[in-house]
């Protein structure tokens, strides 16, 4: 067992301090305020050619609690596989696994496609492995009903998936965190949370607006009060912030915070001074200070205004959805079909290379037009309620990434097709499936294959 997850285990509130590989190595303290510490490395934030975690490790001392966060952005479950036997060699076995931000340098095309690890799947293989202790990211900042159920759709698969604890994207609305809280509750899942915190600048809150920072909401209220307090030289708000955030989340019975940008020591020391300030203040007292620094009166300060409404299941959707499920079981489900299905494949047709090119292109042309088919060799439309995870760019099929904003993908160009599922399987009935239905990796090998071919014969 390692010292995290002891700490996980007697319920000691805890920082993890993030520190980005591509940064001079700094020192983490043992403990914040008599808070204990860990340090967490991030995966590629920065750019994605940053140094690898693992190696970035190695630079400080074996003793030092880590967590190594893996994401999965251009990656597949071999890459993975190597990535843990790597992290035992080295003695380290806490993980934070994320599926990823969008490439840089994302490629669209199909023969040459940026493709993703799903953290879901991530979650399985590594809980193959006993020894490592496993995280999963979370976005609760979520405003449209479509983008928050697919959400937390998709965390009820990786807690199903063997998730040890959880860490919410960075966010300043506390009242998604206690919607957080209730659910976990409510469900009675047992798993520790820790909040993202930074603290807010106004020169971090420009950044991430301008750079479109996957996930993160900063309002135009947030910039507002940012601004004044820079005009006024309040240049210990950031940190003051933070702390009753911190506090707040203590008070909040989650296990502790992830911290991001305040890998310096003097960013630590202020941050410390305004914890040990407030330590004695109860939940109601912070929250009221911190809606005094914020500024709060309508309590809508922090929810972003879309520009569009809400979409909405139309007939049409249903009857495609219904027309679509009935060919699907006719053909793939029963007896008859599988029998069938057999029966044609097994042909000795079938071994020809030119029919095997042949039965692809026609696959392909059938199931384009309809459903965006890419010919990815492992169909799995039965479990995404006919709507093709590769119109996804990230080609994810178990749920959203934590990169949209308002049901718009982090790619800007189309809808998330996880709030279109979503929508649906409300419409139908079928939420149970974005739930429970953990749906396997797609197989290098396997792309480019007839997934007709492929379904019967295997």
């Amino acid at each position: 067992m390692t010292t995290f997850s002891t700490l996980l285990q007697q319920q000691q509130f805890t920082l993890l301090i993030e520190c980005l590989p591509h940064l001079q190595v700094h020192r983490i303290p043992e403990r914040l305020a008599n808070y204990p510490c860990v340090m967490t490395l991030a995966d590629r934030v920065h750019s994605d050619t940053d140094p690898a975690p693992l190696d970035t490790a190695l630079h400080y001392p074996q003793s030092l609690e880590k967590i190594i966060h893996f994401s999965g952005k251009g990656r597949d479950i071999q890459d993975f596989q190597h990535f843990l036997q790597k992290a035992a060699a080295q003695g380290i076995y806490n993980l934070l696994l994320l599926s990823g931000d969008k490439l840089k340098q994302h490629r669209f095309e199909p023969e040459h496609r940026s493709r993703y690890l799903e953290s879901v799947n991530a979650v399985v293989a590594a809980k193959a492995k006993a020894q490592f202790c496993i995280g999963v990211a979370f976005n609760p900042f979520k405003y449209r009903k479509a983008e928050t159920d697919a959400q937390y759709f998709k965390l009820h698969k990786k807690i199903q998936a063997g998730a040890d604890y959880i860490v919410t994207q960075l966010g300043y609305d506390l009242q998604k965190l206690k919607d957080l809280k209730a659910f976990l509750q409510q469900q009675q899942y047992t798993q520790p949370v820790f909040a993202c915190v930074m603290p807010l600048t106004l020169g971090r809150a420009k950044f991430m607006r301008k750079a479109k920072v996957a996930g993160i909401v900063i309002t135009e209220h947030m910039l507002w009060v940012l601004e004044q307090e820079k005009q006024q030289s309040l240049t210990d708000y950031a940190e003051r912030r933070a702390a009753l955030q911190i506090l707040i989340c203590q008070h909040l019975a989650f296990a502790g915070v992830h911290l991001s940008s305040c890998h310096d020591e003097a960013a630590q020391h202020r941050l410390a001074r305004y914890l040990q300030e407030y330590q004695h203040l109860s939940l109601e007292q912070c929250e009221g200070l911190w809606h005094q620094l914020w500024q709060v009166k309508t309590g809508d300060e922090f929810t972003p205004q879309y520009p569009s409404a809400e979409h909405h299941v139309t007939p049409i959707d249903q009857i495609k959805y219904r027309q679509l499920h009935i060919m699907h079981d006719a053909l793939f489900a029963s007896r008859l079909g599988k029998g069938l299905g057999r029966f044609l494949f097994k042909a000795p047709l079938w071994q020809a290379k030119w029919a095997e090119r042949a039965l692809v292109q026609g696959e392909h042309m059938m199931k384009h037009a309809v459903v965006g088919c890419e010919s990815c060799g492992q169909c799995r439309l039965g479990e995404t309620l006919y709507v093709c995870p590769e119109t996804c760019p990230k080609g994810l099929a178990n749920g959203p990434c934590g990169g949209t904003a308002g049901d718009r993908c982090e790619f800007g160009d189309r809808e998330c097709i996880h709030s279109v599922k979503a929508r649906l399987a409300q419409a139908v009935d079928q939420t149970h499936i974005l739930k429970q239905v953990i749906i396997p990796t797609v197989p290098v090998a396997v792309r480019g294959s007839s997934s007709w071919k492929n379904w019967y014969l295997n």
